[in-house]
Order: structure tokens, then C-alpha cells, then sequence
């Protein structure tokens, strides 16, 4: 167990530096704003991305902060950005992100969903020109605070090989919907369409650390615990790893999420959707623009009184809590809880941060100016 001295989290293998929200919120708003991003732009990209920090979904947060800004110096994020709607029904509409940081681009797009959704019972918003937005949950999650269940999903660059494959075509492709409940938390449920996400090996590479047996496979599709393997020109498995498995339904999955996402909006799908690494060559003959996402927004009361439903939401999430767990030291959990959870401790604790992502942050800060707040 890790033990806690004056902000500080010593563990076994990783010494860890805790920081408290506000500071790092300052921190990132500031980094954002020397990029070009106006004033709200700024706060809603730190919003975002802090909120996988908060979450404990640490591949996606801060960590990433280096990323966005190798992407935006060559070139590939724009952030003064002025995302256009280039068609659209009562409940639907395209968006073109203009190539501006997902983080906002997404954001803009499901206040467009919730605003549709408002009129009419529910809105469709398909984005093309974007880039990385950060966790999908985030953007599902908007819907909450106005009775409505959300939807959020994105392609991404090509890591995975389809069933029976060694070619990587689809990316970790994540899915999230959210809903809301009364007493109880949101049921929100974010994950991605592999067996584990890439930045899950990021992480076991920061540590050095070996990833479990199904993770990906070599260029030959042997089984490996490298996770460097994808340097390696290795890919990452769908979800349930192999056929025996039921790793066929994976790739059907991040199968609809790229094509909702990217063939749906007029983005780049498949093995031509550009890279998240500034340093890897983006696709040639590439046949849409940029990422793509699908965002979404149902509103309750169009198909039942809101409040009824969140009372039976919190009916159902007790029942499926009180479940018989196999082991009674571990509790049945509803998705969303470990992170809201997660999302409550590190509000009041801080965020803890690996040596490596200190170490970017503080380089950014110098660049910039800015003093890193660890």
C-alpha cells in the first residue's frame, strides 16, 4: 500500500508527486492559452482533460498535455479554430471541427446534441476535422445535469488488427454512454473497443513494466508481454483477444465506432485516420478530414417522466450492487462508480503524477514561462 508524507506517494516500483486540482487547472489553462486558444477554449480544454486525471484514468490526462502541443507545433491543431456545422436536420447535424483540439471541438458538438435533444427528444452530432478529445466519457457525461442519457464516440489513429489479422486498421475506437439516476451516481460506462487501451501501455512503459498476456500480439500475431511491442510494428488486440474469446465482437465494435465516427461524418476511417504521435507521417491518400466523432443525446422525459426514471435508475443500480458477489471482499460495482469514487479522493487529496509526466509538465512550463506547481 502506498503511504502518503507531506504530498508525497512512495510506492513499490514508482515515486509519485501529488498535486492539488487547482493548481494543475491553473497550469494547463495557461499552457492552452499560449497555444492560441481564446479564453473558453482554454478552460474547457483543461476541463476535459483534467477530468481523466479526476476519473483516475491517468493515460488520458495531463500525461497527454505534451502530446496536444507536439500536434499543435507541427501544424496539426489549429487553436484558434472556428468549428462550422456544414449540415443538419431538426436532430442531427455534421460538424467540421476546423482541426482544432478535440478536447473543445467535441465539447461544442454535444451542446449541439443537447440542444437538439432539448427540441426535438434527441440529437445526433457526427464531427469530422477534429482531433484527440480526451475521454469519451467526459462528453457522454454533459448530458447528465439536463435529465438526458449521453453518447460519446471517437475513431482513432490505427493500432489494432481485426480478427484473424496482423495488420493494424481501427484504433482503441472508445465508447461512453451516460446515465443519469436520482440518489445514486450516474451510471456512466466508458471503455474502449480493445482488450486494453493504449495508454494502459503507456503507463507500463513509464513504469518499464511487463502488460498481461492478451494485450497485443507481435507483427506475426504471437502472443507477447511487451509493451513496447507496438514500436515493433505490434498491434493491440480487440476486445476479448482472440476468436475462442469472442474477440470478433470486438472488432465489430470498434468497427461502429469508426464508422458512426469517421465514414458517417466525412473524417478519415479506418487505417488512414491520423496519427496521435507528431512524429509519425500522417496516411497517405487519406479519404476524409481529420478524426471523427459521434456524440449524442436522448432526452428521458420523451419517453417517460424524467423523475420516474431516475427513481427506477436507482432501483436498478442497488439491486445490481446488492448482487452475490463470488468473493465477499469484493463488492459488485455499477459502471462509473470506481471512478467517481476515484473522482471524490483526488478533488481532496490531489492528483498523483508519475516522474515522467512531471518532467514533461516542467518542460512545458519553461517553454512557456509558466511555473509547473510540483
Amino acid at each position: 500500500m502506498p503511504s502518503n508524507l507531506f504530498g508525497i506517494f512512495y510506492t513499490i516500483d514508482m515515486l509519485e508527486t501529488t498535486i492539488p486540482y487547482e493548481s494543475l487547472y491553473q497550469f494547463c489553462q495557461q499552457v492552452f492559452e499560449k497555444m492560441g486558444c481564446s479564453p473558453k477554449d482554454a478552460v474547457t480544454a483543461t476541463k476535459v482533460l483534467l477530468a481523466a486525471d479526476v476519473r483516475g484514468i491517468d493515460s488520458h490526462g495531463v500525461a497527454r498535455l505534451s502530446g496536444y502541443l507536439r500536434l499543435w507545433k507541427a501544424g496539426r491543431i489549429k487553436a484558434n479554430n472556428v468549428p462550422t456545422i456544414i449540415h443538419q436536420t431538426p436532430s442531427t447535424a455534421t460538424l467540421d471541427g476546423d482541426a482544432g483540439l478535440g478536447l473543445t471541438v467535441a465539447v461544442h458538438a454535444m451542446e449541439i446534441a443537447i440542444e437538439k435533444a432539448r427540441n426535438v427528444g434527441s440529437g445526433w452530432v457526427a464531427v469530422q476535422n477534429s482531433n484527440h478529445f480526451g475521454i469519451a466519457g467526459y462528453h457522454a457525461m454533459m448530458a447528465l445535469e439536463h435529465d438526458m442519457i449521453g453518447f460519446a464516440m471517437t475513431n482513432a489513429s490505427a493500432l489494432v488488427a481485426p480478427t484473424f489479422s496482423t495488420e493494424k486498421m481501427l484504433g482503441t475506437n472508445p465508447i461512453a454512454v451516460a446515465i443519469p439516476a436520482g440518489k445514486r451516481p450516474a451510471f456512466v460506462a466508458d471503455f474502449a473497443t480493445t482488450t486494453a487501451a493504449n495508454g494502459k501501455l503507456e503507463i507500463l512503459q513509464r513504469k518499464n513494466a511487463a502488460m498481461p498476456t492478451g494485450w497485443a500480439q507481435t507483427a506475426e500475431g504471437d502472443a507477447t508481454t511487451d509493451a513496447h511491442i507496438l514500436k515493433q510494428n505490434g498491434a493491440l488486440l480487440p476486445l476479448g483477444t482472440d476468436r475462442e474469446h469472442g474477440s470478433h465482437k470486438g472488432y465489430a465494435l470498434g468497427s461502429i465506432v469508426d464508422i458512426l465516427s469517421a465514414v458517417l461524418s466525412g473524417a478519415s476511417y479506418g487505417p488512414w485516420a491520423p496519427p496521435f504521435p507528431a512524429y509519425v507521417p500522417m496516411p497517405q491518400n487519406m479519404p476524409g478530414k481529420g478524426l471523427g466523432h459521434f456524440v449524442g443525446a436522448m432526452r428521458i422525459n420523451a419517453f417517460r417522466p424524467a423523475e420516474e426514471f431516475k427513481q427506477h435508475m436507482d432501483h436498478w443500480i442497488d439491486r445490481f450492487k446488492a448482487a452475490q458477489p463470488i468473493d465477499p471482499k469484493v463488492p459488485v460495482l455499477v459502471p462509473g462508480e470506481p471512478e467517481a469514487a476515484t473522482a471524490v479522493e483526488r478533488m481532496k487529496t490531489g492528483i498523483p503524477l508519475v516522474p515522467t509526466v512531471v518532467a514533461d509538465l516542467r518542460t512545458i512550463g519553461e517553454e512557456f514561462s509558466i511555473d509547473f506547481p510540483g
